[in-house]
């Protein structure tokens, strides 16, 4: 009634197994059956009113276990293990309340015995996860839903019924009829009775007619809201005649109210009779008006008003609101800056932020041009005298800043960052910002000194993202490659104990090694291009050698004028040189095509130049 925070249960181990779904035990013997479970779950809001009754709460967790915590003893009544080995989705009480059923993720059902804590019948409820449950008002049928929905026998465990579903998982089920329409015939308990269902993502909500026969599995009618539904209650039909109202609380913190009398099939999904949202007034200091979204909302016991609850989840704001109005949308001014005054800035007052001027300058260790005298700390007796004397004036800070002897035209660089021998923190903060400017300086330093500083100097925890940070930048262009490849070096050598202690280093590493493989792959072809091309242009420099040669010898041998014999002689040769030039472009074609005929080809040249010892020796 107050909004207030009645109690709080956090369970020890509420990290590792978080509370996934819960449920109020029915108080004590048999209740009326309007009180049936899904209803169960506005008792959240009402527990002001109904405190006498309601005690046990059952809690599913995300490990598979459920906790039974009593709220009258503040304490944890017990906990149920043993049949869940994977997240609980939903509990649901019987109503003689020493029965429990739940149904989890590992995709089957379990009924509990509260009273010993012992599993008593386990079953597969789906061949996926089952998401939802809810026990119809007679007790002896139950409803499960994964994204199809079927209903059970108990006695038997045995589907009775099933249903096409939602195309997601189903998150709420829920009986809207106690009796058939249909008064004529004699009731089993279960024919003839409408539920709904609501799934995940799902914009309907769909309702089911239970058969006689099991010829229609679809849904008879379903109703249209504006997002998922997160949470539904609704009034229960007992007379004929009376209409089914509902309230649906969507994702986006709009409510929609329906309200209609279940009377067989209806083709068109049907909107909501009433549209419910909160806005702030929007007058102080804020001009334009925010919504404020709806948690939850519940009818009151008569069926008129409803109990609303919104704000946000750490501090809720509950309202009985009574709503007989014919609009169809309605927007309540609720100012809930007033009420949610959150204490939490008094505390902070004796933090101060220091004002930074951004004209400083943050010097980095090891500036070239710093050469302060270091100061030993002066004794007790020498700092009575700084104390100054009346008549004395004291010196400005641009006279002491002068006296302190910093070259201010040899610190600046021209980079503008002071210089230094080691990037280790720059680095550091760059990989764990994430920051790509920072690390393009860092990692683009070409002397090896500082590379290897850096390397030696930056702490332990930051190899690791180093090297997936290298391993990134490998893979781009190759000019980058060639200065990555310089880091990856003094990496490995300085780090590599702790590189081998690693337990994960082959997958840590697993791209690198792929890299190298394929760009150490084209190596061999390479180098045995770069021996024949290397073959080649030795060839090519040593031809051009004995041409050069022989033009030098043949302006030699021209002098001679003497005898005509002679001349024939030179003729001769001469036409033998030239021989020699036809087949060294032979050669060339041969050389390509084959690799044994190099030898071939210098005994060529060889024979060629024998012709004269003096070309022989200059060849050599």
């Amino acid at each position: 009634a107050s909004s207030r925070l009645q109690h709080e249960y956090v369970p020890s181990a509420h990290l590792s197994a978080a509370c996934t779904c819960l449920a109020w035990a029915p108080p004590g013997g048999r209740p009326p059956p309007s009180k049936d479970g899904p209803q169960r779950k506005k008792r959240k809001s009402e527990v002001a009113e109904v405190d006498k009754q309601l005690d046990v709460l059952a809690i599913g967790t995300a490990v598979g276990s459920i906790l039974l915590y009593s709220t009258v003893k503040g304490e944890l009544q017990s906990k149920l293990d043993g049949g869940h080995d994977n997240r609980v989705n939903c509990v649901r009480w019987h109503q003689d309340n020493c029965c429990l059923y739940s149904c989890s993720e590992d995709k089957h059902i379990v009924e509990w015995n509260t009273q010993t804590c012992k599993v008593k019948c386990k079953w597969k409820g789906d061949n996926s996860s089952v998401t939802s449950l809810c026990i119809s008002p007679d007790g002896k049928m139950l409803l499960s839903a994964g994204r199809t929905i079927k209903l059970w026998d108990l006695e038997t465990k045995e589907v009775y019924r099933h249903f096409t579903g939602h195309a997601t998982s189903v998150s709420s089920l829920m009986f809207t009829t106690v009796k058939p329409m249909n008064e004529n015939k004699s009731f089993d308990g279960i024919t003839g009775l409408y539920f709904l269902s609501g799934a995940i993502h799902d914009r309907l909500l769909s309702v089911w007619y239970i058969r006689s026969d099991r010829k229609e599995k679809n849904a008879v009618m379903s109703f249209t809201v504006t997002d998922e539904p997160t949470f539904i209650d609704l009034t229960v039909s007992e007379v004929k005649e009376e209409p089914v109202k509902l309230a649906v609380v969507c994702r986006d913190g709009q409510l929609h109210l329906f309200e209609h009398i279940l009377n067989g099939y209806c083709k068109k999904p049907l909107t909501s009779n009433c549209t419910i949202q909160i806005a702030t007034p929007g007058n102080d200091g804020d001009s334009t008006p925010k919504p404020v979204p709806i948690l939850a909302a519940a009818f009151c016991t008569d069926k008129q008003s409803l109990l609303l609850v919104y704000g946000n989840t750490l501090q809720p704001i509950i309202e009985k609101v009574s709503l007989n109005t014919t609009e169809s949308h309605v927007c309540l001014i609720r100012d809930i800056q007033k009420v949610l005054s959150l204490k939490t800035d008094v505390a902070l007052t004796k933090v101060k932020t220091p004002v930074v001027n951004l004209d400083t300058k943050v010097l980095v260790p090891g500036i070239p041009g710093h050469s302060t005298a270091v100061k030993t700390p002066s004794s007790g007796k020498e700092k009575k005298k700084n104390k100054r004397k009346p008549g004395e004036t004291e010196e400005s800070i641009e006279q002491r800043l002068e006296a302190l002897d910093i070259d201010v035209s040899k610190v600046k660089t021209p980079g503008g960052l002071p210089q230094t021998d080691s990037f280790a923190v720059l680095l550091v903060q760059g990989l764990e910002s994430n920051d790509a400017e920072i690390l393009n300086r860092v990692l683009n330093t070409r002397k090896e000194n500082v590379i290897k500083n850096t390397v030696a100097r930056m702490p332990i925890h930051a190899v690791i993202p180093l090297l997936h940070e290298l391993t990134k930048r490998l893979q781009g262009n190759p000019y980058s490659a060639s200065l990555m490849v310089r880091w990856l070096k003094s990496v490995f050598t300085l780090h590599a104990s702790y590189l081998s202690t690693l337990p994960d280093l082959i997958p840590q590493l697993g791209m690198l090694y792929q890299l190298m493989e394929s760009r150490v792959k084209t190596l061999q072809k390479l180098s045995r291009l770069h021996g024949r091309l290397f073959i080649l242009v030795t060839q090519v420099a040593a031809s051009e050698a004995v041409q050069d040669v022989t033009e030098v010898n043949q302006t030699a041998k021209l002098v001679y004028e003497d005898e005509s014999s002679e001349e024939e002689g030179s003729d001769d040769e001469m036409i033998a040189d030239k021989d020699s030039d036809e087949n060294w472009d032979e050669d060339e074609e041969k050389e390509e095509q084959s690799d044994e005929q190099d030898m071939t080809v210098e005994k060529e040249i060889n024979g060629d130049s024998d012709l004269e010892p003096e070309n022989e020796s200059e060849e050599e």
